[in-house]
């Protein structure tokens, strides 16, 4: 084979490239949005930990060194220390920080958290959103938690209490006005706090230093020396100080915060990144399958002129990479230049705070090797298939491939081989789930093999979802069957290529699966938390009495509020039992809103009653009882027997260990009074809430005979905790989610429009058989659809067990919960994405004319 020939040949296959502009394109499109999503899952990834982590170390990127008095020293740097080091040559900005707090005079315990923040510039953590920034003794700006809450406005006049210099045991109050409402970009915000620039606010803390000093480098200044000028200046005043570069403390603040709670979530984040990749191969994959599969017909006939086996894989693979360079690369730069929009975007359309994400020049690089090596790769088989046919071969039809019915075996039994070894371990793991309370279990164990498990799974569908195309769209197909010629085109046309159907379906089932997973893994875990917080915070407040409780007037005076909504009074006797302290209580579970919320092991809250009792999780082991067997208690007038009506998983209601009706806590010898009150505010939202909170404080005044013994406590906090970081977890999984669905729905289009291109003939003969233009239209958005509903169908059976198979491996307490209208929406909204996905190719196949399509087609 000459060197001509070989160009002859490399010239063909990019000649039928040209000839073809909408195969070109529609080729090129599925690589380059793989790549767009693929990278822009990277800068997704990069966005979400930078902006965690940001939220978590109180050290931003500005700051060049931290110093830190020596352990010695104990109290901090003062204010001549601090001086000092502004005044060394190379130090641009310098500040002291202070983390410490008081609580609010006349508010009951109600703490404002104090920060030292200069306001402004780069080593500023917040951003002034209402009035002024401190700028005189006296003054305190507040985050929006303390001005909601607190209702702390700007102008408004509020107080410390600090202990007493002369008696430690007395307090102090130290008056300051409210002069704005900032921003913080770090976990602060969410607790009520105040900010001042460190010398204003030092004198409202109980700190007599600063016990850290940020300090940020003049540019071109070697950090290096600037550290040791720091520690000259600072080692009379505090001997044995360290000064450390902003860089080291960041990456210590960065591995305490992933060595806790965090490092589930990047991991998750992490899986999504690994999914999006391989649904982007899947999608790429499939479509370069498809348009060389159909070329066999071109390739044989080059084969009949004389072209060689291998010139002919070497014009093809090159072919395939000069579309992953090119696709590629622009798909990395188009999701390079929208991940660094985000932030921007994020900040002036939704009010929130993002980190910008890196360049990641080392994953670019990657994404455009692997959309090289994916592209060569998907054109390899076919390629190879097409080098080893006969010259006869090349008046077979191009659409035969992709059209038979059959796999080969040994992808029969690869399939049959993943779907047992996924039955196999989700079987193990069913056997091995902890029961309801369990802790002493390997939640890593069970959650690897569930993933694994799903790997095998998605395998198996990979392999035999040919076999299962017909079967489900025998049952999906069935109502489009009924509209007539058009939904009977539709479902022959998906029916009559399984291989084709099967692989869009797959990449669609993969979105589908990832979003439902996450919908009720989300919502399993949204209902551990309710029922957890339904037992800790059962209401928005807890008003604990003083040693003389509220009596029963005090109590109806509380529920005349307008301000408070579901006032429920209880009582609590601790009793001893066995060498332990026992809390019982009285609370009614069902005169809260969140009683509904409470599990049991065994039995049911509903059978609570004189005589019979809830009982927690921790006794229910001592004593060996469960719903229906009897314990006794001791009362002023012997032991009382009670019935167990429920055992619960954990605790019950506000840490009890015993839940029993009134009547029986009176046998026991409780007091009258109410030992505290649980009540909700009349309204959502922080304003509400912070008005409740004044009512309260009203009420107390009025009815404590020592306000001061009383305890107010705002439970509704740790909700909103809870709450943050289920939002934070959802929104991280369905945004990244929503990538894979991107592919899924880009899967469809290029392939209905690879079908559309390449079924000419066939929509030729339609056309001059006297189907109308609509009706083909309405055929190609069908079929569209028809993938789109055969890729939910199998999404939803593999996503829903596997994703209540992670959650209970992780939480042996989470439910499972079946957000019936989110999967609907998701199936529906899919269904008609996948649909909308086929409007531009029948556009295309409508404006063919039957003469013009029976003669292209030749």
């Amino acid at each position: 084979m000459t060197p001509s020939w070989r160009a002859t040949v490399l010239g063909s296959q990019l000649a039928e490239l040209l000839r073809r502009p909408g195969r070109l394109l529609t080729t090129g499109l599925s690589v380059l949005v793989a790549a767009f999503v693929v990278f822009a899952t990277v800068m997704a990834q990069q966005i979400t930990v930078n902006t965690t982590l940001d939220r978590f170390r109180g050290t931003s990127e500005a700051v060049s060194l931290v110093a830190a008095p020596g352990e010695d020293a104990g109290t901090g740097f003062d204010t001549a220390a601090l001086r000092r080091i502004r005044a060394l040559p190379g130090v641009a900005e310098a500040v002291g920080r202070v983390d410490d707090g008081a609580p609010l005079a006349g508010r009951f315990d109600r703490y404002l958290a104090l920060y030292a923040d200069p306001g402004t510039g780069p080593l500023s953590q917040v951003r002034l959103v209402e009035g002024s920034y401190p700028d005189r003794a006296g003054e305190i700006a507040v985050n929006r938690q303390a001005a909601e809450e607190l209702l702390l406005k700007p102008g408004s006049r509020a107080a410390l209490l600090l202990p007493d210099p002369e008696d430690p045991e007395k307090s102090r109050k130290v008056s300051f006005t409210v002069t704005g409402v900032v921003k913080s970009s770090t976990t602060a915000e969410q607790h009520a706090g105040g900010y001042a620039t460190d010398a204003r606010l030092l004198p409202y803390t109980q700190s007599p230093g600063f016990p850290r000093v940020d300090i940020r480098a003049e540019d071109g200044v070697a950090q290096g020396e600037l550290a040791e000028r720091v520690r000259a200046a600072l080692d009379k005043a505090s001997p044995g100080a360290t000064v450390k570069t902003g860089a080291a403390v960041r990456a210590q603040e960065e591995r305490d915060a992933v060595g806790g709670d965090l490092r589930e979530m990047f991991q998750l984040i992490s899986v999504f990144l690994a999914v999006a990749v391989g649904a982007a191969a899947l999608v790429a994959t499939s479509t370069f399958r498809i348009v060389f599969a159909q070329r066999l017909r071109q390739l044989a006939l080059l084969r009949a002129i004389g072209a060689g086996s291998r010139r002919l894989v070497t014009a093809l693979a090159v072919e395939g990479a000069l579309v992953g360079v090119v696709a590629g690369t622009t798909g990395v730069l188009l999701a390079l230049g929208a991940g660094h929009l985000a932030p921007t975007a994020a900040r002036l359309l939704a009010g929130r705070e993002l980190s910008a994400p890196g360049f990641g020049v080392s994953y670019g690089v990657l994404v455009v090797v692997g959309a090289v090596l994916v592209t060569v790769g998907a054109v390899l088989a076919p390629a190879l298939a097409a080098a080893g046919v006969s010259p006869l071969q090349a008046l077979r039809a191009a659409g035969t491939v992709t059209g038979e019915h059959r796999i080969r075996p040994a992808r029969l039994t690869a399939g049959i081989v993943f779907a047992a070894l996924a039955a196999g371990l989700a079987a193990l793991l069913v056997s091995e789930l902890p029961e309801p309370g369990q802790q002493d279990y390997d939640r890593d164990f069970g959650m690897l093999v569930t993933v694994v498990s799903a790997g095998f799974a998605f395998l198996a569908l990979v392999a035999l979802g040919p076999l299962l195309v017909r079967p489900v769209l025998a049952v999906a197909g069935w109502p489009l069957r009924r509209l007539g010629t058009t939904g009977r085109l539709a479902v022959s046309g998906v029916g009559g290529t399984p291989r084709r159907a099967a692989a869009v379906s797959v990449v669609v089932a993969l979105g589908v699966a990832l979003v439902s997973g996450a919908l009720v893994a989300v919502a399993g875990l949204g209902g551990y938390m309710e029922r957890n917080a339904a037992v800790t915070a059962p209401a928005d407040f807890q008003v604990t009495a003083d040693a003389k409780g509220w009596s029963a007037g005090a109590v109806r005076e509380f529920a005349a509020s307008p301000e408070l909504a579901h006032v429920t009074a209880y009582r609590i006797l601790l009793l001893p039992l066995d060498g332990m302290e026992l809390q019982v209580s009285d609370l009614d579970p069902d005169a809260l809103p969140t009683g509904e919320d409470i599990d049991t092991v065994t039995g049911s809250l509903d059978d609570l009653a004189p005589g019979h009792a809830v009982v927690s999780s921790t006794l229910a082991e001592s004593l060996g009882v469960r719903a229906g067997d009897t314990f006794t208690l001791p009362s002023r007038h012997g032991r009382l027997r009670l019935t167990v009506a429920a055992t619960l998983p954990d605790q019950g209601p506000l840490q009890s260990h015993v839940v029993v009706a009134p009547e029986d806590l009176d046998r026991l010898g409780a007091p009258a009074h109410a030992s505290g009150v649980l009540a909700d505010a009349a309204h959502r939202g922080a304003a509400a809430r912070g008005e409740a909170y004044r009512a309260l404080e009203t009420l107390i005044g009025a009815h404590a005979s020592d306000p001061d013994d009383v305890g107010l406590q705002v439970l509704a906090e740790v909700r909103d905790d809870n709450k943050g970081t289920l939002d934070i977890l959802l929104t991280t999984a369905l945004g990244l989610v929503a990538l894979t669905i991107l592919m899924a729905v880009v899967g469809v289009t290029t392939t209905t429009s690879l079908t559309a291109i390449e079924r000419t003939r066939e929509f030729g003969l339609l056309r001059a058989l006297g189907l109308g233009g609509g009706a083909l239209r309405r055929t190609i958005t069908l079929e569209a659809g028809l993938y789109g509903v055969l890729g939910s169908v199998l999404g939803l059976a593999l996503g829903v067990p596997y994703a209540w198979l992670l959650v209970r491996s992780a939480v042996s307490e989470a439910p499972l919960l079946l957000p019936q209208g989110q999967l609907l929406l998701v199936l529906t909204a899919l269904t008609l994405l996948t649909a909308l996905a086929g409007l531009l190719p029948s556009r295309h196949a409508t404006r063919v004319t039957p003469m013009t399509a029976l003669g292209d087609a030749e």
